[in-house]
């Protein structure tokens, strides 16, 4: 990130869920510093900005937080730099009173996770903060030279960014001028208004690839890559096509929730999913599909010791438990239907490590390499889908070498797991204590 933060000439665009406040994090304010300045000084001063959307809550919490590591490049550079914080409509009047600090993220958050500089774009589930930079493991994918996307996801950044609050340099927040407030103001004119702007980017963005497609598929022009070659034409048929997928039920956007459900359902019999989530929650669609359909499936999961919660202090010390509880559930729904055969759960271990990565690999009938995978910040549970701002790409490649790298990939991941048996919950540590069992139905829907 940093080196593609130096030789940045147009645009930096950033969406994270937080940014952290330790050395490494400064170290990325720093760089971001410095590009400014060399931009200002040049000889042809470029007209460099710098967007960053984070989420309102998380990027409050404490003293020390993302607003004041950001501050002061808004106060050197306030014409070059928008910083957003996106606040759902959801978390308003008693609620916001009332929920601690710690908790109040649950109600629903920004979670979209782009790294984006001039045309090169890295989509992950990562946050920018100094453990995901270490000993997380998460997924990466990074586009370079790739417009399209690109402009893409800095217009789609641009209008949460509008119906966000924004940071002033003395550490306020203001709304945009004409836009209501998401807390303060009318909160079905407010989700109206966010609906409308992230729309418009998307039907402009649909468009564009209508006709992307119409041209490539159905253009009197169209060459195989040899007649191509053979003709001079130095652009081949594509082999590889990416479609944003974006998730935001506040605002009544559901577009990866549909598409998932449609892979989930039409997985024939002989195809093979992976599915790969740091938080093992699955909606009760998305788990009704896995169970009813014909497709194998190897889901990966985090095992207690890499889940992120281990450890903490408090109630969130339980979560753990939590998912442990919710992922023995899902277990035995799978024995008592004999669907052993067909699903499979595996567990991700690794010593000092915690795991974040999720995302889906598609390998049809009789491939021994994937055609498709989704990668980008859903963890495909109950908040991904209906509490959460989320955004991710469905990669369709028919490029060998591509294949091979995303089965690279996903075999490196699941390389470091085990399969999950009755035994794995007979094991010291996995006895969940009562209470926990009791508490998780009515507390799923919300971690």
């Amino acid at each position: 990130m940093k080196g593609q933060i130096k030789v940045a000439k147009r645009r930096v665009v950033m969406a994270s869920l937080y940014l952290g406040t330790g050395p490494l994090e400064q170290e990325l304010v720093d760089c971001l510093e410095s590009t400014l300045e060399k931009s200002l000084q040049a000889k042809f001063p470029s007209d460099l900005k710098v967007s960053i959307l984070l989420d309102f809550t998380r990027g409050s919490r404490g003293r020390k937080n993302s607003r004041t590591m950001l501050l002061p490049l808004l106060q050197r550079f306030p014409e070059h730099v928008r910083v957003s914080l996106f606040h759902t409509p959801n978390l308003r009047g008693l609620l916001r009173l009332l929920i601690p600090e710690r908790f109040n993220e649950t109600i629903g958050l920004q979670h979209i996770k782009v790294y984006l500089f001039d045309n090169n774009v890295i989509l992950s589930g990562a946050n920018l903060s100094d453990s995901y930079f270490t000993n997380r493991q998460d997924r990466y994918v990074f586009l370079q030279d790739c417009a399209e996307i690109a402009d893409f996801f800095t217009e789609l950044v641009d209008a949460v960014g509008d119906v966000s609050l924004q940071l002033q340099g003395d550490d306020t927040v203001q709304v945009v001028d004409g836009m209501v407030h998401p807390y303060k103001g009318d909160r079905v004119a407010y989700c109206k208004a966010a609906n409308k702007r992230v729309m418009d980017v998307i039907h402009s963005a649909r468009t564009r690839q209508q006709m992307l497609h119409a041209q490539t598929f159905h253009g009197d022009s169209l060459l195989t890559q040899e007649e191509a070659a053979a003709a001079g034409d130095r652009r081949p048929a594509p082999d590889t096509w990416i479609y944003p997928l974006i998730q935001m039920k506040p605002f009544e956007i559901q577009i990866d929730e549909i598409v998932t459900e449609t892979l989930l359902t039409e997985a024939e019999r002989g195809t093979k999913v992976f599915l790969t989530t740091g938080y093992f929650n699955l909606t009760q669609a998305y788990m009704d599909l896995v169970l009813g359909t014909r497709a194998e499936y190897q889901i990966l999961l985090a095992s207690p010791e890499v889940n992120g919660f281990f450890g903490a202090k408090g109630v969130a010390g339980a979560i753990p438990a939590a998912y442990v509880h919710i992922e023995r559930q899902f277990y035995s729904e799978v024995c008592s239907l004999g669907q052993q055969e067909r699903v499979q759960l595996q567990e991700y271990w690794r010593r000092g490590w915690t795991f974040h990565a999720k995302g889906l690999w598609l390998y049809l009938a009789g491939s021994s390499l994937p055609c498709l995978t989704l990668i980008g910040s859903p963890n495909f549970g109950y908040r991904s889908v209906h509490r959460d701002l989320e955004a991710q790409i469905a990669i369709v490649t028919e490029s060998r070498a591509l294949q091979q790298q995303l089965h690279q990939e996903q075999e490196q991941l699941y390389l470091r797991s085990g399969v999950v048996s009755s035994a794995t919950f007979e094991q010291p540590g996995r006895q969940v204590k009562l209470w926990v069992k009791m508490v998780t139905p009515l507390i799923k829907n919300f971690f």
